[in-house]
Parts: C-alpha cells; sequence; structure tokens
C-alpha cells in the first residue's frame, strides 16, 4: 500500500492554512506543506522545530492533520522551547502533541512517520532525518530554511542510507529554501529517471553547492 494523494483534502487544508496565517511572515512555506500533508493523507506527522522559528509552518502542518484524521507531533528540544512554542499555538487556538528532547530520544518514540519537516537550523536535523521511522507506505521529508547557496553538508541518500529508496527529490525557493524528498514505500523502487508515462526527472547536481536537485520535464 502508497501514500495516495488526494487532491480535495489538499484544496481544503490549504484554504484553512492561509486563513490562519495571515499574520505570519512565510506563511507561502505553511500553505505549501499543509496542502501536501493533506493531500497524502498523511496520519503521523512529524515536526522538529527550533526554537525562535517562525511557527506558520507548525499551524500548516496541525490544520493538515485535522482534515486527514492524522496525528502532527512536535519535537522540541528543551523545555524552554516547549513553553515558547505552546504560548505561540496558543494564540492561534492550536494545541498540538510535544515530545521534548534530542534526536535520539525522541525519534525512537515515533514509528510509521509519514510526512516529516524539519528546521536545518537545529543542530541536530541530520540526525533526526537518520533515525525517522518511517511508514511502509513511503514518505514526505522536508527541511525548511535549507538556502542552496549554504552546504547543509549532506545529500539525500547520504542521511538516509541504502535502506531507503528516493521517488525523487526537489528543491523550492518558497520562503528560505525547502529541499523536498519523496520514499518510496517498502518493496517499491525509486526510480527518479523512469521513462514511463508523459514526463519524466531530470537530475542536476550543482556544481558550487554540490546539491541534487531534480526537475520534472
Amino acid at each position: 500500500m502508497k501514500l495516495v494523494w488526494s487532491p480535495e483534502t489538499a484544496s481544503k487544508a490549504y484554504i484553512d492554512t492561509v486563513k490562519l496565517c495571515e499574520l505570519f511572515e512565510e506563511s507561502g512555506v505553511a500553505e505549501l506543506v499543509s496542502a501536501m500533508a493533506g493531500g497524502w493523507n498523511t496520519k503521523l506527522i512529524v515536526e522538529a522545530w527550533s526554537r525562535g522559528g517562525v511557527t506558520a509552518t507548525s499551524v500548516g502542518l496541525a490544520v493538515a492533520s485535522r482534515h486527514s484524521g492524522g496525528r502532527h507531533v512536535c519535537i522540541v528540544p528543551d523545555e524552554q522551547s516547549k513553553s515558547e512554542y505552546v504560548e505561540a499555538m496558543r494564540k492561534v487556538g492550536i494545541s498540538p502533541e510535544i515530545i521534548v528532547g534530542g534526536a535520539e530520544e525522541t525519534m525512537g518514540r515515533l514509528s510509521g512517520v509519514d510526512f516529516l519537516v524539519v528546521d536545518c537550523q537545529r543542530r541536530d536535523f541530520v540526525r533526526i532525518l537518520r533515525l525517522a521511522k518511517l511508514s511502509n507506505k513511503g514518505a514526505v521529508l522536508i527541511c525548511k530554511n535549507a538556502n542552496p547557496r549554504t552546504d547543509l553538508g549532506f545529500r539525500w541518500r547520504g542521511v538516509l542510507g541504502n535502506g531507503s529508496s528516493i521517488v525523487k527529490s526537489v528543491f523550492l525557493p518558497v520562503g528560505k529554501g525547502l529541499e523536498i524528498a519523496h520514499v518510496a514505500a517498502a518493496g517499491s523502487v525509486g526510480n527518479l529517471n523512469s521513462g514511463k508515462g508523459t514526463s519524466r526527472w531530470i537530475r542536476h547536481i550543482d556544481q558550487q553547492s554540490g546539491e541534487e536537485h531534480v526537475f520534472r520535464k
């Protein structure tokens, strides 16, 4: 069984997020991730939040979880971050589930993740990606604040290892940059350059940053 896209749910999540995020900066990121999480009908949405970060993305993910009937969990590094996050979310009337701790102690408690958003401003964001127990149906992984001019120190395949198959990955210049990867369902074989269908994916490696970008042609 694989993640199945629902345009109707994506649209509802997008519209509701627009209404709630009118006062936030970089609301475009929130609207995009909300539509994606809602559209894929994700059941376990995990977010790794960085203290001082914009909470619009959290609002979008919370909205998406309501439409998909899923669970939205936010990981924060310490109690001070938790207090700041809770207060920010309280202002918009949302109370997401929160887990406090580092990558090792938090990701081990979450199994079947099918939508994961990490903030590249967190020092442990690579470990969070590496330790995530992804769903057998496949998963969507997003790194926000991923400036392509900055060496992030990883490539998707290097972070996830040989056990995960990348269907496609792409960088989007939304907000401060989004790196997005779609991981195949268990038993599937990802193929970025498949010749099947009406379109194909072209991989490009940026010679300066070393980043991998994928475009549909």
